[in-house]
């Protein structure tokens, strides 16, 4: 049963269902590349290296490469700019974001005891900013067929009169909240005034354009936090694992905007209609890696890791607001405000994200430099919802198995040292997680930075540019058009790096 508490003083409902979506679980699926800035200097070709703190989260066997004890921060100043293309009209904005990227720690124990092949033991610890959702898009064009009547439409339709006529908002369930919000704001009526009534028809005036535009600001992070034991055999052989826990925040909030100057029907029309709602979800999950490193000879190395899925346990709080105007066939403005003034706080859920496979190969030159090579296989048609015999969950789980699909990722990066100065370079290629390539697109990205050892400390500058498109529609059901999003990413990391 839908369970129902509502608190008069802060608004708040608690009820079971609630509408996950494809790109839910895709947010939480996807890591952005952080790190410390040697790491990302060199697009983080890091698994068969080792010897940096965030190689760790690469192939947790990369601790048992350090010789020494070492503890390190690191520091990120990260510019996206969004281009939006919508329907031939384009707008571009900007979002700046200071943040600590990362900050860790490695402590080795060495065993002197030539009899004993299991040389050293390695222990660490590290925290990581994995994606950092601050973000803002806005888009605006003039739509030459659809609106966002569709929406109220999809939702409203097989739902009685009765329902959202006759009970409160905080009452409904999340499908009949949307077809309550569409029928109070007279966006759509029903065909009949009959409590049975299951049909409706839009207010909006068919024929003409609509003018639409659509702002998403968010905000947040994911982050994970991990516990790491490594060894080496014979410092050849090298051994790793990680266990990690989880933390995400993210914040959503959406304006959708649309008027038309569509000629009047018989009867009063919407003319314009803003249309809000506010997402905030949290959590934690969990997952563990494995990881090998195999020295070849002494310059050859090969690596291999596997990241576990993340198993999240989440929770999500919604509200939503629509503001509209009618027009008369006299010309007179009737303004609707449809506010409930809820927040919707859901049931905790749990996500399943995909694991990842990581192959790698680097080619050491003594003292004098490196090149690496990674590639990552993760399959995001495993995402799932769960518990998956759930009857709100069994849709989205069948649409994320037919909608997403293998991606590789590619990541190379070479170092050149002289003397103290270190230069780096990388590049990184990630294939879209959709079947369709165009939700979200291929990701292309280069890197450069460079370092400078001081003895027992070390600071590493790096930069790296990101480009990705996207169209994502404003909606996931109903009304589902949206914009062409190119997406740049600007990043520079400050490391400093302590030896104890």
């Amino acid at each position: 049963m839908k369970k129902i508490l509502f608190l008069f003083i802060t608004g708040l409902t608690v009820s079971v269902s609630h509408s996950q979506e494809v790109s839910d679980a895709v947010r939480y699926a996807q890591d952005n590349l952080t790190g410390t800035a040697r790491f990302r200097a060199m697009s983080g070709a890091f698994g068969a290296v080792g010897g940096d703190l965030s190689a760790i989260s690469v192939n947790p066997a990369g601790s048992a490469i350090f010789s020494n004890n070492q503890v390190g921060i690191s520091f990120s100043n990260q510019s996206i700019k969004n281009n939006s293309n919508y329907f031939g009209s384009e707008i571009s904005d900007n979002k700046n974001a200071f943040l600590i990227n990362q900050a860790g720690a490695v402590f080795v124990f060495h065993d002197h005891n030539p009899s004993n092949n299991w040389k050293k033991i390695a222990i660490g610890a590290s925290y990581e900013n994995t994606n950092n959702f601050d973000n803002r898009i806005v888009s605006a064009g003039t739509n030459p067929t659809n609106s966002i009547d569709k929406y109220f439409l999809k939702f409203a339709n097989g739902i009685p009169l009765n329902v959202i006529d006759g009970l409160n908002y905080k009452d409904l369930f999340y499908n009949e909240q949307q077809a309550y919000m569409g029928y109070w704001g007279h966006v759509i009526d029903p065909v009949s005034n009959n409590g049975d009534n299951t049909q409706y028809i839009s207010n909006v005036p068919a024929g003409g354009k609509y003018y639409q535009e659509n702002e998403i600001f968010t905000s947040g992070y994911n982050s994970k936090l991990s516990f790491n034991l490594a060894t080496s055999y014979k410092d050849k052989i090298y051994f790793g694992a990680n266990l990690n826990v989880h933390v995400t925040d993210f914040r959503r909030s959406t304006s959708f905007y649309e008027d038309n100057d569509n000629p009047l029907e018989a009867r009063e029309t919407i003319s314009s209609l803003r249309f809000n709602n506010e997402l905030y979800t949290y959590g934690n999950g969990f997952s563990f890696q494995l990881g090998a490193i195999a020295k070849v000879t002494e310059s050859f190395r090969l690596g291999l890791a596997y990241e576990s899925n993340t198993w999240y346990e989440l929770n999500d709080e919604t509200s939503q607001s629509l503001y509209s105007t009618r027009k008369a066939q006299g010309g007179q403005d009737i303004n609707e405000t449809v506010n409930p003034k809820i927040v919707n706080v859901y049931d905790s859920y749990t996500l399943q994200t995909p694991g990842k496979t990581t192959f790698s190969a680097a080619y050491v030159f003594g003292k004098s430099g490196l090149i690496s090579i990674d590639y990552a296989i993760k399959d995001y048609g495993n995402t799932k919802y769960k518990p998956t015999n759930d009857a709100g969950f069994k849709g989205v789980n069948s649409d994320l198995s037919n909608q997403l699909t293998n991606a590789g990722e590619l990541r190379v990066g070479a170092e050149y040292k002289i003397k103290q100065l270190s230069l780096r370079g990388g590049y990184r290629f990630e294939q879209s997680p959709y079947k369709n390539g165009t939700t979200i697109g291929d990701l292309n990205s280069y890197s450069g930075g460079l370092g400078y050892n001081f003895g027992g400390t070390k600071v590493d500058l790096a930069y790296s540019y990101l480009e990705r498109k996207s169209n994502q529609g404003f909606f996931a059901t109903g009304f589902t058009d949206g914009a062409n999003i190119t997406s740049k990413l600007n990043n520079v990391t400050l490391t400093l790096l302590f030896e104890l």
